[in-house]
């Protein structure tokens, strides 16, 4: 098949990857490609080589000075997509991938003779509700999670659950951490990940730990998270892949501190593959990524929960968090599905309509 491939427009697809959202992009594409797929993925400037960059928008000085101007960011995202929605309808592709979060995709999935598959990577958001309604049915819609799906119930038809899958030869086993008192927690740097509450569960626990990732929100990260640094918990950079899975892998126990529905959580399938048990809050997708032999869950919010969360964790056998990761966060298995799902939809396009 011919697939395009519809990438976040605010962040390239490079290593060291902004986030979740980012990483999951690059692996579908890759695992897509795999398995023999041509695969073309359209993404921001400065995204990897082989990616094809989107539309850059240069506004004239009195476009600019228009009272109706609305932000920088605003247009120049609404410029990328509109301009590539355009391109796409008269496009030969067979499937159009769309893992932005942008609401054009859906909005203009009616325009495009290929099926458009948009994976739902957050709960709903006014743009993506108003999109949805708009589009006649036309963008079909895939949850990274069971619990993710329910939240769009009132908005749209969720046709599949396909949770996130990484590629388990980046993330390698460790059959032991490098030290019992070591923790370890990444991600992007904003409130709604709680970093500062991993740290005072550490602290708690009397474990080190180590924190990695983007500074998403600098301000969060000057008021809540830098004055907690110090000797044992440090700050420790946005590491590239092999960089994070060697201190993930190092580490007794990763935590994770989810403020916000966390829609799935692959920070938790990372430290999995390591084989490194999780302790988190007990919000979104973090019951349907771990089990009772890979984690521990406590109390949102509860920095006192999630230290005891974190030191029965710890004890868990890191072999069960390694085949919890082959049998539920792979990326070839993925993959697949998302393969199933676009030989489908493109059966139902070719079947003639009854009557």
């Amino acid at each position: 098949m011919r697939v395009a491939v519809i990438a976040s427009s605010r962040f390239p697809i490079r290593e060291p990857f902004a986030g979740g959202l980012e990483a999951h992009t690059h692996a579908l594409a890759e695992g897509l490609r795999t398995r023999g797929h041509a695969v073309e993925v359209f993404a921001s400037e400065g995204s990897g080589s082989g990616l094809t960059g989107m539309d850059v928008l240069s506004l004239s000085p009195e476009a600019r000075s228009d009272r109706s101007m609305p932000s920088e960011n605003f247009m120049r995202e609404h410029h990328a997509y509109l301009r590539l929605m355009l391109d796409l309808s008269g496009s030969d592709f067979d499937v159009v991938q769309n893992s932005s979060l942008h609401y054009l995709p859906v909005a203009m999935a009616p325009a495009l003779s290929a099926p458009v598959v948009t994976t739902l990577h957050t709960p709903p958001t006014p743009w993506m509700e108003s999109a949805l309604r708009c589009s006649g049915g036309a963008a079909v819609c895939v949850s990274v999670s069971g619990s993710n799906a329910r939240s769009w119930r009132g908005t749209t038809q969720v046709r599949e659950v396909i949770p996130n899958g990484i590629d388990l030869d980046l993330w390698a086993f460790r059959p032991r951490p490098e030290s019992e008192d070591l923790a370890v927690w990444s991600g992007r740097i904003v409130p709604e990940k709680g970093p500062h509450l991993a740290v005072l569960a550490a602290r708690r626990a009397g474990l080190r730990i180590g924190l990695a990732g983007p500074v998403g929100d600098r301000d969060y990260f000057e008021r809540e998270v830098a004055p907690l640094l110090g000797p044992r918990a440090e700050y420790v950079g946005h590491l590239r892949q092999g960089e994070l899975a060697e201190l993930v892998g190092r580490a007794a126990v990763a935590l994770c501190t989810p403020r916000w529905p966390e829609p799935y959580g692959l920070v938790v399938a990372e430290a999995l593959a390591c084989g490194t048990p999780v302790a988190a809050f007990d919000r979104g997708a973090m019951r349907e990524v771990l089990d009772r032999k890979t984690g521990r869950l406590a109390r949102p919010d509860s920095a006192a929960e999630l230290a005891r969360a974190a030191l029965e964790a710890r004890d868990l056998d890191r072999t069960d968090c390694r085949r919890r990761a082959e049998t539920h966060c792979s990326l070839g298995a993925m993959t697949a599905r998302y393969e199933r799902l676009y030989r489908e939809l493109l059966t139902a396009r070719s079947v003639p309509a009854a009557g």
